[in-house]
């Protein structure tokens, strides 16, 4: 009993001694950060100005310009769908989908990345063409994607509820028209790849609800039983590997 407490006396001892060296030092400056709105007196002050309020609005909607311009939504969305038809609702995790699905965006978007950025952010970086061309000329690559995914239909649809004239070309539909035309366009194929990665494991689950009903074992989950061999067949057929290729494959 005395040990512990000379022990607790000696804690005491040594954290009233850190605590008045502490005081003693003196305070280390922090870094501070300003921000002041005065008047402009040059018109290159107030364009700089636009195009750092450019920038920050583009920087708040990356999220959504990156997957609504690229292939991530189709990518994610098969995902969810093999997800739900195997039946396994924690396993693979949301974080890890998303995650895969953000570098395969990558991967599939590269070559469109590569030529906006030689096209378009080295020359502009460089002072050699001004930020109005760097953008015509950044936004092409991409309209250029975005145009051989997106369906005829779709566009057709969003150019007669824009209320434009009929296009003679893709130069002539604006971007604000292309972008929700791809984004359907991406969803109608990720539900089309859903709907035939459902039908062997509705098969497997339909046999083996088959199976227990007439075993007379009603009070079993069908889902329970079905679910190892959908993780069994799901691992004979490589299924990664064939899913991951064939959403790949399909942005060709």
């Amino acid at each position: 009993m005395k040990r512990s407490v000379a022990i607790l006396l000696l804690m005491v001892l040594l954290v009233a001694a850190v605590s008045s060296v502490a005081a003693q030092d003196k305070v280390l400056p922090l870094p501070k950060v300003s921000v002041e709105v005065g008047k402009a007196t040059k018109p290159e002050e107030v364009a700089t100005t636009l195009q750092i309020l450019f920038i920050m609005t583009i920087l708040s909607l990356a999220p959504a310009i990156l997957i609504l311009t690229t292939a991530f939504t189709r990518i994610i969305v098969v995902f969810h769908f093999l997800k739900q038809a195997m039946g396994t609702q924690q396993v693979p995790p949301a974080q890890i989908l998303v995650g895969l699905a953000m570098f395969l965006t990558f991967f599939v978007m590269a070559p469109t990345w590569n030529k906006v950025n030689q096209d378009a952010l080295q020359p502009y970086l460089s002072n050699k063409i001004t930020f109005q061309e760097a953008y015509d000329k950044g936004v092409g690559p991409l309209r250029e994607f975005m145009f051989r995914q997106t369906r005829e239909e779709d566009l057709a649809l969003f150019v007669s509820m824009a209320k434009i004239d009929k296009p003679k070309n893709h130069d002539d539909v604006p971007t604000y028209v292309v972008i929700p035309a791809f984004a359907i366009s991406e969803l109608r194929i990720g539900f089309q790849i859903g709907f035939i990665l459902f039908i062997p494991f509705l098969i497997i689950d339909m046999v083996v609800s088959s199976i227990l009903m007439s075993m007379g074992m009603m009070m079993l989950p069908p889902m329970l039983v079905s679910l190892p061999f959908k993780i069994l067949l799901f691992i004979m057929v490589d299924g990664w590997r064939l899913i991951v290729g064939s959403v790949v494959n399909s942005f060709q």
